[in-house]
This record gives C-alpha cells, sequence and structure tokens, in this order.
C-alpha cells in the first residue's frame, strides 16, 4: 500500500484546534513503527484546471484572502496551498490506485464539508471530489465515493448530486454538524445514525452503504476515511471501536475495485491506532 504524505502538512495550524497539526506528528512516525512495509511517496500541488473540476474561480480567489471563514475554518498563510496539497494527494491517491496499488492520502486538511464556492468544518478544497469528478475526466464510467467520517460529507454531496457517473454514500451521526444527510436523494444515499448507537449496528450501516456502492459497479472506489465515529472522539456521540475499523478496511480489501482513501476527521489521540487498525485490515490477507 501507498501512503501519501508531505511534511509540510503539518507546519500550520493551532494546537488548540482539533484539527492541529499533532493528528499528523502522532499518527506518521506511528505508521512508520508498525508498518513498515508501507510505501511512501509526496503529492504536488493540484492546478487550477484540476480544482475547477468541483470549484469555481471566485472560491479559488477567497482562499488567498486573510479572512476566516468561519469559527471552525480559519485562514491560515498558504492555507491555499495547504488545501492544494491536500487534494493533489487525493488525486495522486486515485491514479495509483488505478494502477494497481491501493494508496491512503494521510494529509491535511480534510475536504468533505467543503462546497463549490464555500470553505467550511475545517475544510477548504474538497479534495475527494476532485479526485472523483477528475477520474471521470481521465477515463472512469463510473465513480463510487464512501464516506464513513462521522459527520456528513455535505459538501461532497453538494458537489457530486445530479452527476449520475457517481454514486455516493455518507454514513454519519444524525443530528449533529452540519446538520444535514438526513434523506437520500438522486445519487447521494445517507444513513443518519442516531448518537450512541450501537457500533455494531453502526457497522452495519457501512457495510450496507458499501455494498450498495459496490452494486453501482464503479471503476474506482474513493473513501472519505474520518475517524470521528471513534467512541473517544471528543466531538460526536458515536460508538464505533478500533475493530470497526479494522473491519472497514477488510471490506474494501474485498471489493475487487480499485481503492484510494483520503484522510477527513479524527480527532481523539488514538487517531494514530485508529488508522493503523484501517490499513491493517486492508493490506493483510
Amino acid at each position: 500500500m501507498k501512503i501519501i504524505f508531505d511534511e509540510a502538512a503539518t507546519r500550520y495550524g493551532d494546537s488548540q484546534h482539533p484539527e492541529g497539526p499533532e493528528r499528523l506528528l502522532r499518527t506518521v512516525p506511528h505508521l512508520r513503527k508498525v508498518l513498515p512495509e508501507l510505501v511512501w511517496e509526496g503529492p504536488s500541488i493540484a492546478d487550477d484546471m484540476t480544482l475547477l473540476l468541483a470549484h469555481d474561480e471566485a472560491h479559488l480567489a477567497r482562499l488567498r484572502q486573510p479572512i476566516d471563514f468561519d469559527l471552525d475554518t480559519p485562514y491560515y498563510p498558504e492555507i491555499d496551498q495547504h488545501a492544494r496539497r491536500a487534494a493533489a494527494g487525493a488525486l495522486l491517491a486515485a491514479k495509483s490506485a488505478r494502477q494497481g496499488e491501493p494508496a491512503f492520502s494521510l494529509l491535511r486538511p480534510p475536504g468533505h464539508h467543503a462546497k463549490r464556492a464555500q470553505a467550511m468544518g475545517f475544510c477548504y478544497l474538497n479534495s475527494i471530489a476532485v479526485a472523483a469528478l477528475n477520474a471521470l475526466n481521465d477515463g472512469c464510467e463510473r465513480v463510487a465515493i464512501c464516506d464513513f467520517d462521522g459527520h456528513h460529507g455535505n459538501g461532497t454531496e453538494a458537489i457530486v448530486t445530479g452527476n449520475q457517473r457517481v454514486l455516493f454514500a455518507s454514513i454519519h451521526q444524525y443530528p449533529g454538524y452540519p446538520g444535514t444527510g438526513k434523506h437520500s436523494f438522486q445519487n447521494s444515499l445517507n444513513w443518519p445514525v442516531p448518537p450512541m448507537t450501537d457500533g455494531e449496528v453502526h457497522a452495519g450501516m457501512v457495510k450496507e452503504a458499501l455494498d450498495r456502492l459496490v452494486a453501482f459497479r464503479p471503476e474506482l472506489l474513493l473513501v472519505s476515511a474520518g475517524f470521528d465515529a471513534y467512541v473517544e472522539d471528543p466531538l460526536l456521540n458515536l460508538r464505533l471501536e478500533a475493530e470497526h475499523f479494522y473491519r472497514f478496511g477488510t471490506w474494501l480489501c474485498g471489493v475487487n475495485i480499485p481503492v484510494a482513501a483520503i484522510l477527513e476527521g479524527g480527532y481523539s489521540n488514538e487517531l494514530p491506532r485508529l488508522i493503523e487498525s484501517f490499513i491493517r485490515g486492508w493490506t493483510e490477507d
């Protein structure tokens, strides 16, 4: 398996913000130690032409303005470059998967809340939507997106809804931020999970969603891999354990479709172990 990473993704942000550099500063050395067989590769920077598949020009310009987007989504110096790097990581992960090597883009900021013209929820550019639409432009007939982050992937949904070559599925806490994802419609499938739902019930919803996506017969499966549905995550009230993320990985291993995953949320101190579990399930025979 290939891990997409660049140390630059650890060089911005606020340690007091949930989406801080410590997420990667703890995870990367842990993975290098416990999974030495992983192959590491750095991304480039996504260009305007590719980003405009999912965003508009005004939004790309807004990212360079030194003004906070909202209370959760502050401006940081060169945040546009960091977000472009994360998008490039998703693009590289998708390319690697299509070439036969599964890949995990381990970068920040996350992206699944970012809309075509709006940064929000710690997200500035929607990396997974960019990767999906680019794959369609590059020869894929159908792309599926599985979002098991504990928050609804509202930005991804807004960007891909109506595109019948994409099937999107999100399994997330509801009610909860951002307050969307209660119903399915068109090509967007939603599994709202009530707070404090039993982890086995929640995992069953993820399996149901994955089965629906596989039945779509996509040529590429992209995964918004968020780990904030973990029972000890400070931002949500869900009950998944490390074992469940391991199981999600084993399911991906068995789909017989090129798969790439992109890091989204996950804010507990256990994030390195959760990602390890997910990767072990995905890579162990």
